[in-house]
């Protein structure tokens, strides 16, 4: 709570405060109302704030009566004990209970006694008016000090008591103790009725002050909130309104000049155009002093304040009209290279020394799947997974570090896939040349490096087809020569000897190399396809016809999901068919003579143009090392001597000489069987699986506008 004191302290000296800000100087003594200046009008007002040093001095009368009642109060205390302690002498002489009960009952009927009692010389209670039983602990609270009365003060936890011990002295000797309670109360009452009358007529006076009070503070405060209202009006932005007050007469008619082209002429909206000028000090050149205009219109310090905030006003308007102005430009010009940067598909990102986000274009908070604001402030730890963040955290600042450019190729994970990136990270310099940020951008090189792998695999396999056709045709001679002989001599030798067995394995083995190199005769074939209309579905089901039986003695079912739509295609049904039979025996392969299910589906995709076919087996599944290499030439996982890793090479190149495109994905997606086999044909124990993806374009006009809208193609 503030005292008055202080409450008129504040308040001089924010008024003091206020008048120092206006740097206003004085005027002439006893000048009519409207004229006085803004000090006077302040020391007018201080005038009627004295009148609140009333509030302190009601309060330190009121103390002073309270502390003035409650000496009285201890006094009478005093009195009633020492007089008790005399009137009951005689009493204790004769023990006579009955009488002391009488003495210490009268003094109960006093409203603020609260208790009396007597003590014996042993500290025993003769008599008491306690009527719930004496308080045992009350004996020892309070006690005469050196044969004199004593006052103690008690707090029952309920009201505060003060308890007065009077000594029992006869013909000089200690005979007991009169102990009297008096509360506090009827004096606190009285002194609270003492400060209700003084804050009462406290509150009258200031009532009635206040109607003159205000009708003052009004007159000197109307002018001020005008100007308030003008800065507020300034503040939401209108710069148009105007706070002096119109003259009565122009410079024109006070000088009797009848130039018209004088800005000046009949301009009552301004005062004296020459202190007007920003450029002049506010009290104007010596010269205005002896002006007829400048004595006419001056006004008081108020008025200077107001035609100061009209001309605040035009500057600031003329000022914000420029920043606008600047703004449009900065705006357009930053939208501009906003498009830019978000147009560009390369990932643009700039970050400050500590190597935290400042700012990221569009396909930087695609590429890591975040609101471009959310990614401001942070760090590369919190954008991208652990193990790069870090990578790139320690890139960065070595670049800050050495100052130097860095330039090199990355490779991330993305949704399982590999992602490579060109990164370039160019440090940030200021004015002086000290390092102050760093800017990288990020290309997507993913395509280029997988046309650098296409590339190499072309020329490898390029390579090996010539090397195969040249190691082909030079083994087959012998080779031939080798089976034709093995063949004859088998018809000399006894049905039962050593010599047919062994005759019979050499037999048996030129015949698994005359197979090499026939897949070797076969991959290094360049000849153009012989590519004709073909139903996409018949030659799916000519190679499941012709692997049927002999897949289901291995315990391996064929299951097909064709398109009803009996797609057609162009191209050479023997090459694909010779790729069909590769997929299902790859498959077949991979169940491992445990019997499973092979599944064959096609789709076709109009609206793509282009026609799909899938080979998918419930077996283990391939390794993610094997899967980036099974379409490599005698790359296989069989034992030796039971494949020579071309078939996949082979049916490679016979769809990609289609125009199409071959893929591996293990383990099989979930679900893909449900829709083609019952829910128990499966088995138990199938593994991940692997699907092998064929997709073949619509490539002839005539399958897309003779034969495919004339409906189903028999096959």
């Amino acid at each position: 709570m503030i005292r008055p004191p202080r409450l008129l302290n504040l308040a001089g000296e924010r008024l003091a405060r206020l008048y120092r800000q206006t740097g206003l100087p004085r005027l002439p003594r006893f000048p009519s109302l409207s004229r006085l200046s803004f000090r006077t009008k302040i020391n007018c007002g201080i005038v009627l704030i004295v009148g609140l040093v009333s509030i302190p001095l009601a309060y330190l009368t009121w103390r002073a009566a309270a502390q003035s009642l409650q000496a009285e109060t201890r006094k009478r205390g005093l009195v009633l004990s020492e007089n008790l302690a005399m009137r009951v002498s005689d009493a204790m002489l004769s023990m006579d209970l009955l009488r002391l009960k009488n003495m210490v009952d009268e003094l109960r009927k006093v409203d603020d006694i609260v208790y009396a009692f007597i003590l014996d010389r042993d500290g025993r209670v003769l008599v008491h008016t306690f009527r719930d039983g004496f308080p045992v602990e009350l004996t020892g609270a309070n006690a005469p000090a050196g044969g004199a009365p004593h006052i103690q003060l008690l707090d029952t936890g309920r009201e505060l008591i003060d308890d007065f011990a009077a000594p029992v002295v006869i013909v000089g000797t200690p005979f007991g103790t009169a102990r009297i309670g008096l509360s506090r109360t009827k004096a606190e009452a009285a002194a609270d009725r003492l400060a209700l009358m003084i804050v009462f007529y406290s509150a009258l006076a200031m009532v009635a002050a206040l109607a003159p009070s205000t009708l003052f503070a009004r007159r000197v405060t109307e002018r001020i909130n005008r100007l308030k209202i003008h800065a507020e009006e300034v503040v939401k932005g209108n710069l148009d309104l105007r706070t002096g007050p119109r003259t009565q007469d122009a410079c024109s008619a006070i000088m009797a000049c009848d130039k018209a082209a004088c800005p000046a002429y009949g301009d009552r909206d301004r005062r004296c155009w020459l202190t007007a000028s920003p450029d002049l000090n506010r009290d104007g050149p010596d010269s205005c002093r002896a002006c007829p205009v400048y004595r006419e219109q001056k006004g008081d310090e108020i008025q200077d304040l107001a035609e100061t905030f009209d001309v605040m006003a035009v500057s600031l308007k003329t000022h914000l009209d420029e920043l606008r102005r600047a703004e449009r430009v900065l705006t357009r010009q930053e939208r501009l290279l906003r498009t830019i940067l978000d147009a560009t598909p390369d990932l643009v990102c700039l970050l400050d020394e500590r190597l935290t986000y400042l700012a990221v274009n569009r396909a930087f908070a695609t590429f890591v799947g975040r609101d471009a604001q959310a990614i401001v402030g942070a760090t590369d730890e919190q954008v991208f997974p652990v193990d790069e963040g870090a990578a790139m955290h320690g890139e960065n600042r070595l670049v800050l570090t050495t100052g130097r450019q860095s330039d090199r190729e990355v490779q991330l994970r993305r949704n399982r896939a590999p992602v490579w990136l060109h990164v370039v990270r160019v440090p940030v310099t200021d004015a002086s040349g000290r390092t102050i940020g760093l800017l990288r951008t990020a290309r997507d090189v993913t395509q280029l490096k997988q046309f650098q792998e296409q590339l190499i695999q072309a020329q490898k396999m390029e390579s090996l087809g010539k090397l195969a056709g040249g190691v082909a045709h030079e083994i087959n001679t012998p080779l031939g020569v080798i089976l034709g002989y093995s063949q004859l001599l088998q018809e000399d030798v006894q049905p039962d000897s050593q010599i047919l067995v062994d005759l019979q394995t050499i037999e048996k083995q030129a015949k698994v190399c005359r197979k090499i190199v026939a897949d070797l005769l076969g991959f290094s074939r360049q000849a153009e396809s012989a590519k004709i209309e073909m139903c996409f579905n018949n030659s799916l089901m000519e190679a499941v016809t012709l692997v049927r039986h002999a897949f289901s003695l291995d315990q391996a079912a064929i299951a097909t999901d064709l398109d009803e739509r009996m797609p057609i295609i162009y191209g050479d049904p023997e090459k694909l068919k010779q790729v069909w039979i590769n997929l299902l025996a790859n498959a077949r392969d991979a169940l491992d003579r445990k019997g499973g299910t092979l599944l064959v589906r096609s789709r076709l995709f109009a609206a793509e143009q282009k026609v799909t076919a899938w080979f998918a087996d419930t077996g283990p599944g391939i390794s993610p090392d094997n899967r980036s290499r099974i379409f490599d030439p005698f790359f296989t996982t069989k034992p030796v001597g039971q494949g020579t890793g071309l078939g996949l090479s082979v049916s490679f190149g016979i769809i990609k000489d289609h125009g199409g495109t071959i893929t591996v994905a293990s383990p099989v997606p979930a679900g893909f069987f449900d829709a083609a086999l019952p829910a128990d044909d499966s088995g138990d124990g199938a593994g991940p699986g692997t699907v092998f993806t064929v997709d073949l374009p619509l490539d002839h006009e005539e399958t897309l506008g003779g034969k495919e809208a004339a409906g189903p193609v028999e096959g």
